[in-house]
């Protein structure tokens, strides 16, 4: 769905009435649920509880509010950085969530609400799944993980930027210059424009968006990312550990290990007078 959404205009003829200000509305009513079954299927299917879903809005309120900081200037924007690291921890779904989510709040914070929000949206979404679907989520930590994140924090960054330019470039359609969109041409034609276009007009703020993230990432990096999975280990995000009681679990440990019973957990209870054990301590 995302993937038709910002790329059907390079498929469209001229004559299609090109303005994403149209399918917008479209593409906002089909994501709301999305974003609601994903967030049902992940609780369902791990587990969770309202912790998790309280700690998935704090760290939207977070994002959004990281948003304004930087307020765009030289794609100057570090709420980047937090939805990498986020993502890591939470994981593809959540982070999908999290991702739309926060920009949907910092677009209604930041009063940034257009036919261009729903396309943030999915493209967050997508910047903060890929976080979660990195290698090592449960074996890879220290130095080696902060610098993975880092890495695609910074590959990322420059990926969200083609792929809002892909969603602002058809409006420029019918300009008579060498980067413009043309309706009806080749697709391969079109997309010499296009990133013709990414490297005349964007390239600068991506190139800030990601020095931004991979800097944040690489300094506050490990002190957030063990912050985040404590919390998610009080949310409940991860199984908690079952810890028996009594001396009768360390008896099955023990006869398990095939050590033998457990000196005083005798499995047949305490002696009593008249039997074996009992007859042979009276003697």
């Amino acid at each position: 769905m995302g993937v038709f959404a910002f790329g059907w205009p390079l498929l469209a003829d001229s004559a299609s009435g090109l303005a994403h200000s149209q399918d917008a509305p479209w593409l906002f009513a089909a994501l709301l649920p999305l974003l609601v079954a994903v967030v049902v299927a992940t609780i369902a299917d791990a587990g969770l509880d309202a912790k998790a879903v309280a700690m998935l809005g704090v760290l939207a309120a977070v994002g959004a509010a990281l948003r304004p900081l930087g307020a765009g200037t030289a794609g100057l924007e570090p709420m980047f950085f937090l939805m990498v690291l986020s993502g890591r921890v939470l994981g593809p779904g959540f982070g999908f969530v999290l991702g739309s989510v926060t920009m949907f709040a910092s677009a209604l914070l930041t009063g940034g609400v257009g036919p261009w929000m729903p396309f943030q949206m999915l493209a967050m979404g997508w910047f903060t799944m890929g976080a979660g679907l990195l290698p090592g989520a449960r074996r890879l930590r220290g130095r080696a993980e902060v610098l993975m994140l880092a890495g695609y924090g910074c590959l990322a960054a420059f990926a969200y930027g083609t792929v809002m330019n892909l969603q602002g470039w058809t409006y420029i359609g019918g300009l008579s210059t060498g980067i413009s969109f043309h309706p009806g041409d080749a697709v391969g034609a079109n997309l010499t424009r296009f990133l013709a276009y990414c490297a005349a007009t964007s390239l600068g703020w991506d190139l800030g968006r990601a020095a931004v993230t991979v800097v944040l990432t690489l300094v506050v990096g490990p002190a957030i990312l063990k912050a985040l999975r404590r919390a998610t280990r009080r949310a409940a995000f991860e199984a908690e550990a079952a810890f028996g009681t009594g001396t009768a679990s360390a008896a099955e440990a023990a006869s398990a290990a095939g050590a033998g019973p457990v000196a005083g957990a005798d499995p047949a209870g305490p002696a009593r007078p008249g039997s074996a054990a009992g007859s042979t301590a009276a003697e």
